[in-house]
């Protein structure tokens, strides 16, 4: 059975209705109507006593709703910020190392991955990709070169983060050119890498999408435990409720950016966020258990 649409008013009364507080009940409309109902719904589906009856607990102020949202908002772009530093030295690393050992259009090469068939089937979504684009130099080739295929160094630059990510993946796992790519992303198996990438694109479609990081599960978790780490790193161990909330993978973007971006102020600003919202239960995002004690996080 579907449920009727409700107005602004409506939306009020029903969270009122069931228990929702207001500290200034005259600014709530605004909010309403230009953030979703459905949108500030996970944000305040923890202060439910009852997720039948969507009842809420004591004390629960649609304010604080409104700055656990803007607090999300917030980290959401300092990440976004990250993931465009390790998307970046992803392609890079990847241009650099497969062009010099296997040709410009390494890409294309099935003696150099796992499955043909895959190989194939990305093959024709990254040719979309590049002929939807219309960044300078890739109309200045289709009008100069129509009938060749791109080198990797102009077509992975229109790739997204999957795309890479899926490519990395998928090359043959006794590639020397695989193992420097880990390497120089700061970690020394590529299957580290594999699965840390995996899960940071599970993180970079969530920020893109501008949906909810806060109190999420992760359905992508990273490896954990890495090899002989080449920075700082976790040091503690991590509880299982710890290690599916963003924590561990916020953790893993922050050890690669010392080793792609060093000097960076990434961490600086996450801190400073924590700083500024002092009464916000960063717990819900998997920052609990001594996480401060972490050499990573000092």
């Amino acid at each position: 059975m579907q449920k009727p649409a409700h107005t602004i008013s409506q939306q009020l009364e029903l969270l009122k209705s069931r228990g929702m507080q207001f500290r200034d009940e005259s600014t709530a409309p605004h909010f309403l109507a230009n953030i979703s109902y459905y949108r500030l719904k996970g944000y305040w589906w923890d202060m439910q006593a009852d997720s039948t009856s969507h009842s809420f607990e004591p004390n629960s102020y649609f304010e604080d709703v409104i700055d656990r949202y803007n607090f999300d908002r917030h980290l959401r772009l300092i990440l976004f910020d990250v993931v465009e530093r390790i998307e970046i030295a992803l392609r890079t690393q990847m241009i650099y190392h497969l062009s010099l050992r296997y040709g410009p259009c390494w890409y294309q090469d099935f003696n150099i991955f796992n499955n043909s068939v895959w190989l194939a089937r990305h093959l024709d979504t990254l040719m979309t990709e590049f002929h939807r684009s219309q960044e300078i130099f890739i109309v200045d080739h289709k009008n100069r070169y129509p009938h060749d295929y791109p080198e990797s160094w102009k077509i992975m630059e229109v790739a997204s983060m999957g795309t890479l990510s899926k490519y990395y993946k998928n090359l043959k796992h006794n590639l020397p050119e695989k193992s420097a790519i880990a390497k120089g992303m700061g970690l020394n198996l590529h299957t580290e890498l594999s699965s840390w990438l995996e899960a940071i694109g599970y993180v970079r479609n969530i920020v893109a999408h501008h949906s909810r990081l806060w109190s999420r599960d992760m359905v992508k978790r990273p490896i954990r435990s890495i090899r002989n780490p080449s920075g700082l790193w976790l040091n503690l161990p991590l509880e299982e409720a710890q290690q599916k909330k963003p924590f561990l993978i916020i953790s893993c973007m922050l050890f690669l950016c010392n080793k792609i971006t060093p000097n960076h102020h990434i961490k600086t600003k996450i801190l400073d966020l924590f700083k500024q919202h002092p009464e916000m239960p960063i717990y819900k995002l998997g920052f609990f258990n001594d996480w401060e004690k972490q050499d990573l996080w000092k």
